[in-house]
């Protein structure tokens, strides 16, 4: 007969180095307050083509939604999994072309690309990752980047199949029967659902025996081989949820817009992701929504200053990490902290 653990039992070292949260018995209470308020945030998420002036701050809604689903993936790997990618943006662009390829070029539905957008940018993520995760550091980060830079080469030379330069034309929205979602408000439904859906599916994740393992081989990859866990397999794992998470962003980014540009995709965009997550605040859940917002709204912003673009974004991120190392979502705690210190 198999021995049962008593429900009494602290958590094991193991357990608590991998999940801080199983250290204290209100770890259930506290998952299951960030799914209700992950909710409640989503529910008032759903009143934004209702109060928006136009439908320019609907498709900003949108746009802000899909990046939070690239975002909150690179998060997962780079913030809680510790592995540095600077191919984030490839996955992305690679999940775009797959999904709007298969609509323009053979005829399918977006509803069949969206799937397949994920299942094949998860199969390159593990054609990849196998040799890549071997290397450790900044090892990681230039097999990562060179990747991206192939896929950007390939967008822009496969002409016939991706448009090239001038970018994919003629792809069509999702559509019910023959009720296209073909505006910024139709969209704005399907994109709060999939976004939702993904975050659920993170929050579910770290709170999992996969998430647990996960923390451990961040924290400490030889502690977590010694107690049993596989620690490369683990790793490649969460990079092929990553990419494929990557590739449902991408293919809603190309049937929302209707178009694919392979600048879009760039190692630039890479690099602007890993910022993003630091800034919004890297291995924290909430720091992507952060990341996600700042990533959308400061472009429209410096509009007539393009070229001062990424040198605010790089002067943001180190403003912000010298005031809180652990982004904005950290700032509460920082706050804290600093009243506690004020106190005494």
């Amino acid at each position: 007969m198999a021995r049962v653990k008593p429900a009494s039992l602290p958590p094991s070292p193991v357990e608590a180095a991998s999940c801080p949260e199983a250290r204290s018995p209100r770890s259930v209470a506290l998952r299951l307050s960030d799914h209700r308020l992950l909710l409640i945030v989503w529910l008032v998420l759903l009143v934004v083509p209702v109060v928006a002036p136009n439908a320019y701050f609907v498709s900003l809604a949108n746009m802000m939604l899909i990046n939070l689903i690239l975002i909150a993936s690179l998060n997962l790997l780079m913030g809680y999994g510790g592995q540095i990618s600077l191919g984030h943006a490839g996955f992305y662009g690679l999940g775009a072309y797959v999904s709007g390829v298969l609509g323009v070029k053979l005829g399918l539905s977006a509803w069949i690309g969206l799937p397949a957008a994920a299942l094949l940018t998860g199969l390159a993520a593990l054609i990849i990752g196998i040799p890549a995760l071997r290397l450790r550091g900044l090892y990681l980060s230039m097999a990562t980047l060179g990747w991206n830079a192939i896929l950007v080469v390939l967008f822009n030379r496969l002409i016939d199949v991706t448009g090239g330069p001038n970018g994919l034309l003629g792809v069509r929205p999702f559509a019910f029967g023959g009720f296209a979602l073909d505006s910024d408000v139709r969209q704005f439904p399907l994109v709060w659902l999939v976004s939702l859906l993904v975050m659920v599916a993170i929050l579910n994740l770290l709170g999992s025996r996969i998430g647990r393992a996960l923390r451990a081989v961040a924290t400490n990859e030889l502690g977590a081989d010694a107690v049993g866990i596989d620690s490369f397999r683990t790793k490649l794992l969460v990079f092929v949820l990553s990419a494929g998470m990557a590739g449902i962003a991408g293919s809603l980014y190309v049937h929302v817009n209707q178009f694919a540009s392979p600048e879009t995709f760039s190692v630039s965009n890479s690099i602007l992701l890993v910022v993003m997550v630091a800034i919004g605040g890297s291995g924290l859940f909430w720091g992507p929504v952060f990341g996600a917002l700042i990533y959308t709204a400061v472009p429209q912003l410096l509009l007539e200053y393009e070229d001062a673009e990424l040198m605010l974004f790089g002067l943001a991120m180190l403003v912000v990490l010298i005031a809180s190392p652990s982004g904005i979502a950290g700032l509460p705690v920082v706050f804290r902290r600093w009243l506690s210190r004020r106190r005494s």
